[in-house]
């Protein structure tokens, strides 16, 4: 077990290196542009990404806001399963984002989709609708960054073939951008 979590915690380490971190602070001012003009913000995902964007939902619209004294604006596209199995059953699996969006957005809310593979249909017809709507879309990928890399307008693509690996580093990222947004130069105090 010793010699695996060595080797675990090296491949994260190596991850956290790779170019897409360059990213993470267009995608931490698109949060802060979006808190201070009163816009939402949409995250959602498969699985274990699900998860995630229903966990940093909590922590932004909650956590984030303690020091200003009030959270942003954010909402997790996986959370309902009365809407998520109603879409799926209605309309398909693979619009259960993209018709939330299609009645909650606006132009200029944001939209970041988690993903490992990036091929999930339901995620890139997300991306797409946020397109289409004038959102700004991120992606949050691993592997090879699949159809999502090429939709999403900022996609934060880390090259690595291992989904526990690329799960981290959405909640990696996403307490990054919490802990800058609680800051005091931040904070709207």
């Amino acid at each position: 077990m010793q010699q695996h979590i060595t080797d675990y915690s090296a491949r994260l380490s190596s991850a956290l290196a790779l170019p897409a971190i360059n990213q993470v602070p267009q995608l931490a001012q698109a949060f802060k542009t979006a808190w201070d003009n009163k816009k939402t913000i949409y995250l959602c995902g498969n699985g274990g990404s699900a998860g995630n964007a229903i966990h940093l939902a909590n922590d932004f619209l909650y956590g984030a806001g303690i020091n200003r004294g009030i959270g942003l604006r954010i909402e997790s596209l996986s959370a309902n399963a009365a809407v998520l199995t109603c879409l799926a059953n209605d309309i398909g699996y693979e619009e259960v984002y993209a018709e939330q969006l299609r009645v909650k957005a606006n132009a200029g809310d944001v939209l970041v989709v988690f993903s490992g593979s990036g091929n999930s249909p339901n995620v890139v017809r997300a991306l797409e609708m946020g397109n289409k709507l004038g959102m700004e879309t991120f992606a949050i990928l691993g592997f090879s960054g699949g159809k999502c890399k090429e939709v999403a307008k900022h996609p934060l693509h880390f090259a690595i073939n291992d989904m526990q690996i690329a799960e981290d580093l959405q909640l990696i990222i996403g307490h990054m951008i919490m802990q800058w947004l609680c800051s005091d130069a931040n904070s709207g105090k």
